[in-house]
């Protein structure tokens, strides 16, 4: 098979894939009003979502390197169906929480599989091949947002959706396969040095003003005209999405480690316009930088590691998001609830560490030869 084609399978399952992240902002209003709940216990689901889609990643990327991708690509596509349709038959919270934890853990795999699918067969063109497969985590929830937004019912958004994946994903993940080239570190060694955990320090940084605006828009812009804010959510996944291919190709050319140091920067700059309550211009700033970001730090360590291991290497490091998720979610939304001045803070100075912990990094050497 053509190795473009990997590519479009990569870029299918991410559409499906975004829907955990960036259809949540038009997602929690429903399952707020539907399970009756507070907008606290909705945001532990998308806590949930954060923390196991990042913890299983590393388990998927394990199996995948060693035994290859299609046995749990199409494992990881039916638990992924099943956070959708298990939300459709849930009678209450506590259910769902269940069954979106359930798809949450496919999602992660499903993640780390696609994006290495462009890390390993284009090491070549490394950053902007992950970005054609990583538009899709945007793409997706651009085409369902206004769909979910206009059917306002949970129950039937979450029943189609599960429907349609189980069945194209699990007919994708049949075909997909790694080459049997590449070297790299594995990671027992990489976890041991110091420049791994500055990356890890930095991805969880920059991870929560990503999450706070993906899980909490509808929060934050409470105050706005309706349309206003259902335009916003739209626009979020598509800045998120659409711009990850050029920051690859942009990366490919100038440097991935500084690409991705420039980035956080931009995040850091929209963290201080949440604070300023200017939350268009944040949306587009973080939008704009955040979803080239996640993708740059799967480029970064296949860059310092390489691609041998990287989707278990990868996937280690997106562990990172599972702190960040629960720090740009749950965290940021308690804090909001009790005094909007500190969440601003704790914004600002997760924003900051995103920034500050990768100049080090910038200075060393390569790890793998």
């Amino acid at each position: 098979m053509r190795r473009e084609l990997y590519i479009v399978i990569g870029f299918v399952t991410m559409c499906f894939n975004s829907l955990y992240q960036y259809s949540w902002n038009a997602l929690e209003p429903l399952l707020k009003n539907g399970f009756n709940v507070s907008v606290v216990q909705v945001a532990l689901g998308f806590s949930l979502f954060s923390i196991l889609s990042s913890l299983f990643q590393p388990v998927g990327g394990h199996y995948a390197d060693r035994r290859g991708p299609m046995e749990i690509g199409i494992l990881a596509s039916i638990l992924s169906s099943l956070g959708f349709l298990g939300t459709y038959v849930s009678p209450n919270i506590v259910y769902f929480y269940v069954f979106w934890s359930i798809g949450s853990i496919g999602e992660g795999i499903l993640y780390g599989i696609a994006a290495n699918l462009a890390i390993k067969w284009f090491s070549d063109r490394m950053g902007f091949a992950t970005g054609l497969v990583s538009m899709g985590f945007g793409i997706g929830s651009v085409i369902a947002n206004p769909l979910i937004v206009l059917v306002n019912n949970f129950r039937i958004v979450t029943l189609v959706i599960g429907l349609t994946e189980i069945v194209v994903l699990t007919t994708l993940m049949a075909f997909v396969k790694y080459p049997k080239s590449g070297s790299g570190r594995p990671p027992g060694q990489v976890i041991l040095t110091l420049r791994f955990w500055l990356i890890y320090l930095s991805f969880v940084g920059a991870v929560v003003p990503l999450t706070t605006i993906s899980s909490q828009l509808s929060l934050l812009g409470r105050n706005l005209p309706q349309g206003e804010l259902v335009t916003l959510i739209s626009l979020f996944p598509l800045l998120s999405g659409g711009l990850r291919p050029a920051f690859g190709r942009f990366a490919d050319k100038m440097g991935i480690l500084k690409t991705t140091l420039l980035l956080n920067t931009l995040l850091l700059i929209g963290s201080v316009t949440v604070s300023l309550g200017q939350l268009v211009v944040a949306t587009v700033l973080i939008g704009f930088a955040g979803g080239s970001m996640i993708t740059l730090y799967f480029n970064v360590a296949g860059e310092v590691f390489g691609t041998r291991f990287s989707t278990v290497n990868s996937g280690i490091l997106y562990t990172g998001k599972a702190i960040g998720g629960v720090l740009g979610s749950l965290v940021f939304t308690y804090l909001y609830v009790i005094n909007a001045t500190l969440s601003d803070a704790f914004l600002l100075m997760t924003s900051l560490l995103g920034v500050l912990a990768l100049l080090p990094v910038l200075r060393g050497k390569r790890v793998v030869s």
